[in-house]
């Protein structure tokens, strides 16, 4: 919590389909940049991605409240 505020709360699912295509580019972008030649599935790595995304995060995640904005 961040001091004198309340944190607010983030449907992770939602935000990850939310921003899926700008995710899917920079896991592309950054499989490239460090595998470079070497071939991969894009759909198989961000699948694998929001798979690990969902083990580590809760369904609702804190941020603080100055990282949203209604």
């Amino acid at each position: 919590m961040i001091e004198g505020g309340v944190m607010a709360q983030v449907k992770i699912e939602d935000v990850v389909d939310h921003l899926e295509s700008y995710f899917t580019k920079a896991l592309v972008d950054t499989m490239t940049n460090f595998a470079p030649g070497v071939p991969f599935n894009s759909k198989a790595v961000f699948d694998y991605f929001l798979k690990r995304v969902y083990q580590h995060c809760s369904v609702w995640e804190k941020v603080p409240d100055k990282s949203v904005k209604t």
